[in-house]
């Protein structure tokens, strides 16, 4: 391994360090949050400057790496990749941060359970935590062919936003009382819709670096197609 090489793989393991990190705040996020744990909230605000510097150190390093050594072809799309990754990461873990300012604002306030569960707010929880965690694999291993399911879940997303919706109009309408908590809640879901769109956006960065492959603003056609060149017709079915 020659020394631009070595380079390289460190520039990838400060994303990996800083992917770990936000991934551990989402974690943290949906404790804080469904559970009403003010303690774990206050942990995740504190680390937000340690994510935000990840970011600041990140980008610095890949401009300098672009600017010594006029990386072309596949290292160049790596370095552009692991910018716009970090960046994407940041953006997550400011997500994670406004769940945690909720929980600290309500005072740990317990959330009607029933409604939690009609919500299906632990499920949007889980799913994003699940698409961070294997977006971080495919970068790890170079492995795109997982990437048309890390989509698919992001239209999981999607779903379980838009009937949340609905749901939560109709709780609302029975308990007038309880509209501020609800528009409250309404920031919150669409936090996490934000971050299933910014973890497929991880995944476009991912394709673009090992297959060179554009997928921005290609919409569900173009995922479905995805899915189906890397051998997984069935995920959109």
């Amino acid at each position: 391994m020659n020394y631009t090489e070595i380079e390289l793989q460190e520039l990838k393991d400060e994303v990996s360090q800083m992917w770990k990190l936000v991934l551990s705040q989402l974690e943290k996020a949906k404790q804080a949050f469904l559970g009403g744990e003010v303690e774990v909230a206050q942990e995740v605000l504190s680390r937000e400057k340690r994510v935000d510097a990840y970011e600041l150190k990140i980008d610095s390093d890949c401009e300098n790496y672009i600017a010594l050594y006029s990386p072309v072809a596949i290292d160049l799309r790596l370095v552009l990749s692991l910018i716009r990754i970090s960046i994407t990461l940041e953006r997550i873990g400011d997500f994670a941060e406004g769940i945690a300012c909720h929980v600290v604002e309500e005072n740990g306030r317990k959330l009607n359970a029933q409604l939690i569960e009609d919500l299906q707010l632990e499920k949007m929880f889980e799913t994003l935590i699940n698409m961070l965690s294997e977006s971080f694999v495919a970068l790890e291993s170079e492995n795109t062919k997982i990437s048309g399911r890390i989509i698919s879940k992001d239209l999981e997303i999607d779903n379980l936003y838009h009937s949340s919706l609905n749901v939560l109009t109709a709780y609302l309408l029975q308990n007038p009382g309880d509209i501020l908590h609800g528009l409250r809640l309404i920031l919150i879901i669409r936090k996490l819709e934000r971050i299933g769109d910014h973890c497929r956006n991880i995944v476009e960065e991912i394709v673009f670096y090992v297959d060179a492959k554009v997928l921005k603003h290609g919409g569900k056609k173009k995922a479905e197609s995805i899915a189906a060149s890397n051998g997984i017709n069935d995920t959109f079915a």
